[in-house]
């Protein structure tokens, strides 16, 4: 195959991806001090995924504030003192040559630590869950001040994309779903009302931020109450106005719900908000050929390929991917005799 989308170069803003290849955040849960830190492992972590020709690497979830962490072990961008270790993690990830992004977020009800965890409305994700504490006015401006913060820092740490975590039942995607949020004010009831938080992130976000902006959204909650994909296709439109270049399209996890997985299981989801919304998405779920994704490249499903799983088993999935496409890429110059290897050679 000559041409290829999945090793075609693609361009946001004022940042080029040199392919479609995409490591999605996975949390890692490596602050052995509890303190946010980056720590050796991140750095082993990424930069591996860099060396094997990830086009673009985006950061596990990383806390805009303390009590917004999932678990104690979480990366955190709440304090000037996490640019640093950040800056270094950036810096050497773009001298291998990949694109670097950071996830800010906040878990909201989902948070496993000690202390008060809060959330839209005081309904715990759980039975064995605790239960948060209905957030004031005052801790709802608070939370958007925070990821207005997390942005500038991560401007001054050097990254490529931001993206916005909406998803997977963390903080926003608690205030976007009715079946987590029951407030009865600006911020609840209506579409509109719910919606309000995170259009305040964008704004707040957007004023320290010019990059390329990212959402991930769970398109779909896979409850009969819950929110469906025709509903985040109007949430992207909203989001598209504000700004926002991609979606990032993943489901579930607002509410303990059965999903039914299978390969690809997601990209129609990412295909419906594309064309729905007429806005940029990244397919994400059980992509693990290089051929899947250039299918859904080619069929105009997503625009970029976002891998999760498959890029914890191999770091140089875009070597195997590209052989599957029969596409010559470019190898680290370290690894050339090991990766030029020529057909007719075992």
């Amino acid at each position: 195959m000559a041409n290829t989308k999945l090793f075609s170069p693609y361009t946001l803003k004022n940042v080029t991806l040199k392919n479609r290849i995409v490591m999605a955040p996975m949390c890692m849960y490596s602050c052995t001090n509890q303190d946010g830190k980056v720590t050796p492992w991140h750095y082993t972590h990424y930069i591996s995924r860099a060396v094997g020709q990830t086009g673009l690497l985006i950061q596990e979830a990383t806390a805009v504030s303390p009590e917004g962490r999932i678990s104690p072990y979480d990366l955190g961008i709440w304090d000037d003192e996490h640019i640093e270790g950040l800056l270094q993690l950036t810096t050497l990830i773009k001298e291998n040559g990949a694109k670097t992004g950071i996830q800010l977020g906040h878990a909201g009800r989902k948070a496993v630590l000690d202390g008060e965890i809060l959330a839209p409305s005081a309904i715990p994700f759980d039975e064995q869950s605790k239960t948060p504490k209905e957030m004031t006015k005052e801790d709802i401006h608070g939370a958007v001040t925070a990821f207005k913060k997390a942005a500038e820092r991560a401007k001054k740490a050097g990254f490529d994309v931001i993206e916005i975590h909406g998803a997977h039942g963390y903080l926003i995607n608690q205030f976007l779903s009715p079946l987590s949020n029951h407030r009865s004010d600006e911020y609840g009831g209506s579409p509109q009302n719910r919606y309000r938080f995170l259009k305040e992130v964008i704004e707040a976000v957007k004023s320290a931020w010019d990059g390329p902006l990212f959402v991930r959204v769970s398109a779909t909650e896979y409850h009969p109450e819950g929110l469906t994909v025709e509903d985040y296709v109007e949430y992207s439109r909203w989001m598209k106005e504000q700004g926002v270049d991609l979606i990032d399209v993943s489901s579930g996890a607002i509410v303990p719900a059965a999903i039914n997985i299978y390969p690809g299981y997601q990209v129609p989801l990412a295909e419906k908000i594309r064309h729905g919304a007429e806005i940029p998405t990244g397919a994400v779920g059980l992509i693990t050929s290089g051929l899947q994704a250039e299918e859904i490249l080619q069929s105009e499903r997503a625009d970029l390929i976002l891998l999760a799983r498959e890029l914890l088993r191999d770091p140089y999935w875009s070597r195997r991917a590209a052989q599957e496409l029969d596409v010559e890429i470019e190898s680290p110059v370290q690894y050339e005799r090991g990766w030029k290897q020529r057909r007719n050679q075992r």
